[in-house]
């Protein structure tokens, strides 16, 4: 549902995939062939991770998935820029 949510608010041309991994389920932003981690998703705990790089997440939960609160304001407000991901 967050890979639908980010493609309404994406330019034409943008999709996002999950990719799975070990520990995380990566959401990769495919931009008119070039590829970028959007964010990681801890697969055990629902945890929503701003991307540090390709291969890991930033320190500290952003939000998570399995909290109803969290999930219903992700799905309305995530951007396909990932300016949501920011701590404010």
């Amino acid at each position: 549902m967050l890979c639908d949510a980010l493609r309404d608010d994406a330019p034409e041309g943008y999709d996002f995939i999950i990719e799975t991994g070990r520990k995380y389920f990566k959401v990769v932003m495919d931009a008119r062939g070039s590829r970028s981690v959007h964010c990681f998703i801890d697969r055990k705990s629902g945890s929503v991770l701003k991307s540090a790089s390709w291969k890991s997440p930033a320190k500290g939960e952003r939000y998570n998935l399995l909290l109803i609160k969290d999930r219903e304001w992700l799905f309305e407000n995530a951007d396909w820029a990932s300016g949501y991901l920011y701590k404010k």
